[in-house]
Parts: C-alpha cells; sequence; structure tokens
C-alpha cells in the first residue's frame, strides 16, 4: 500500500454531485496540492483551471476530454491528464478511487 507522508491536509471535504464523488484536499511538503477521493458510479463533467493529471487506484472510467469525440478507458493503476482551463466527460463504471494532481 502507497502512503504519503508529511502532508498538510484540509479538513472540509470537497463534496460533488449530491455527494456521489468526494475528495480531500493535501499540500505535500514540496508545496503541490492533491486530492484523494472517491466517486460513484455515474456520468459526471468536470471543468478545470490548472492542469491535471488524474491517478485511478482501483475502479474503471472512460473518460472524454474537451474538443474530442474519443472515449478513452482508465483501469487501476492507469492515469491520464487534463490541460488548464478545460474539462472532461467522466463515465465511472464501478466505485473508483483516485489521486488528481494538480499541475503548475
Amino acid at each position: 500500500m502507497e502512503s504519503i507522508k508529511n502532508v498538510e491536509l484540509v479538513k472540509k471535504a470537497n463534496i460533488y454531485f449530491d455527494g456521489n464523488v468526494t475528495s480531500r484536499t493535501f499540500i505535500e511538503s514540496n508545496g503541490d496540492k492533491k486530492t484523494l477521493g472517491i466517486m460513484m458510479p455515474g456520468e459526471y463533467t468536470f471543468g478545470t483551471n490548472e492542469a491535471e493529471l488524474m491517478e485511478i487506484i482501483a475502479g474503471e472510467v472512460e473518460v472524454r476530454l474537451k474538443d474530442s469525440t474519443q472515449w478513452q478507458t482508465y483501469t487501476a493503476d492507469s492515469s491520464f491528464n487534463v490541460p488548464a482551463n478545460s474539462s472532461f466527460d467522466i463515465k465511472v463504471k464501478v466505485i473508483t478511487d483516485y489521486c488528481c494532481s494538480f499541475i503548475k
């Protein structure tokens, strides 16, 4: 099991889509901001301000980036990048555990 040490944890949860997507924000000792969360099955659209690296820890999703017609499948131990000031559609097939890293 991978662990993350020496972080600052933000206590307030991020809750989206009537509680179907939740996460907690933490800040690593080098200042990098990340979230760890859970997505329940469903279809969602997320907007981005900063570029993001989305790591799928467990589960299965299909993702379509803004301006794309292609859906890509991601499962455990895979990831995808989302540009800054963009969006993506996601179809969560099973309960999915994820980590989102905000890219400076």
